[in-house]
């Protein structure tokens, strides 16, 4: 039988996101290729170069591209038409929304040329729409598409409402079982020290204002001050606001800020930690759209609180993994902490039911099971 050849175009496989590829690759048995910008400026100003994963037998093509670092607008510079002309794929997928420059770029050199089934991924959850010529190139890939890859049924919604009419596939980000999983005792105790019976509340996370953060302290400042510590990991521009915030409401010692922490050591920051908690607040233009980092939380076996914003209380309810409250409310959120810093036996039954449902649904091997499928479905329909 003929080895399926899939070429992946994708801004964001510079590093550990192209797993999910590989974790296909194993299970399928098919060739990948991916082609990824020559250099990649991420959202710190670094230029990330692009490497194949050790273990990932694929072919790496590499172009350069124009507004390099801008998500939506980037383009390559490269002739695609001629690349898929010469090489004998069997089947295109573009890692991007439908709306992106490159996505269409790519779409639109598949049309002229060898038509194979195409595909895009997606994580709009709030329905817009563009102005043009984005709104022309959106119902281009939409029409040329034969299927997608949406984060959550909320965004498949968004992509059905919009007229897109092919093959849907959910694909969350999924996380590697072999990183993310719970820490032996000792280890947690190590990574962050605590008082005999202190709970370790984390958030991870980008420090802005929609994250709700504000919500985070003045719920923390509510509690009873000798059971518990905040530790906080990430970077952004509303860190020094975040500072007042912890020195106002006099909880500097029970506060600590972590800031950046490299990728492959926060999922043992999070299995250190006993509650995670993600408040996000939705915005005009703006609302959770997945909340990974509760994945990855219940996953190294710690439990989780969200807030009510987006795909956050979908999440906990399907997973069990947590308790919910009602966006930007304090004292809700006060409620939720305090019972669950006093039963420890209801944060294990949380951490152990949401470990269970994460690695069985979200896990690597879980997610790329269906990718597979959903791609073998369109290349079955050609």
């Amino acid at each position: 039988m003929h080895k399926r050849r899939v070429l992946v175009v994708t801004h964001e496989c510079v590093t550990l996101n192209q797993q999910i590829y590989a974790e296909v690759q194993r299970i399928t048995g098919w060739s990948f290729t991916l082609l990824l910008p020559s250099v990649w400026k991420d959202e710190f100003g670094n230029n990330l170069q692009p490497a194949i994963l050790p273990g990932f037998n694929a072919e790496l093509v590499t172009a350069p591209v124009r507004l390099n670092g801008n998500i939506i607008l980037h383009s390559y510079r490269f002739n695609f038409r001629r690349f898929l002309s010469k090489k004998k794929f069997d089947l295109i997928y573009v890692n991007h929304e439908p709306y992106g420059m490159s996505t269409a770029q790519v779409c639109w050199a598949n049309l002229q040329t060898v038509k194979l089934p195409f595909g895009f991924h997606s994580c709009q959850n709030i329905y817009k729409k563009y102005p043009v010529p984005f709104l022309w190139l959106e119902r281009m890939v939409y029409r040329s598409s034969s299927f997608a890859f949406p984060i959550t049924e909320a965004v498949e919604r968004v992509l059905r409402q919009k007229g897109f009419s092919g093959g849907v596939g959910l694909c969350p980000f999924p996380f590697d079982p072999n990183l993310y999983h719970p820490l032996p005792e000792p280890e947690r105790q190590d990574l962050i020290p605590r008082a005999p019976g202190e709970v370790v509340i984390g958030y991870v996370g980008r420090m802005v204002e929609q994250k709700g953060l504000q919500t985070l302290i003045e719920a923390l400042a509510r509690l009873p001050r000798s059971n518990w510590k905040l530790v906080v990991i990430g970077t952004g521009p509303y860190e020094s606001r975040f500072h007042e915030l912890v020195s106002t409401h006099g909880l500097t010692d029970r506060v600590t800020r972590l800031g950046y922490v490299a990728h492959d050591l926060t999922p043992r920051y999070l299995g250190a930690m006993d509650i995670l908690v993600l408040p996000s607040e939705t915005r005009p233009n703006w609302k959770e759209q997945f909340g990974r980092v509760l994945i990855e939380a219940m996953a190294c076996g710690t439990c989780v609180v969200g807030s009510d914003s987006g795909e956050i209380p979908t999440l906990i309810k399907a997973s069990g993994g947590g308790r919910i409250f009602p966006e930007a409310n304090p004292g809700a959120l006060a409620d939720v902490l305090q019972q669950m810093i006093t039963d420890d036996g209801q944060r294990k039954t949380f951490a152990r039911v949401g470990g269970l449902w994460a690695n069985n649904n979200i896990s690597l091997p879980a997610v790329a099971t269906s990718v597979g499928r959903v791609m073998e479905n369109a290349l079955s329909d050609v």
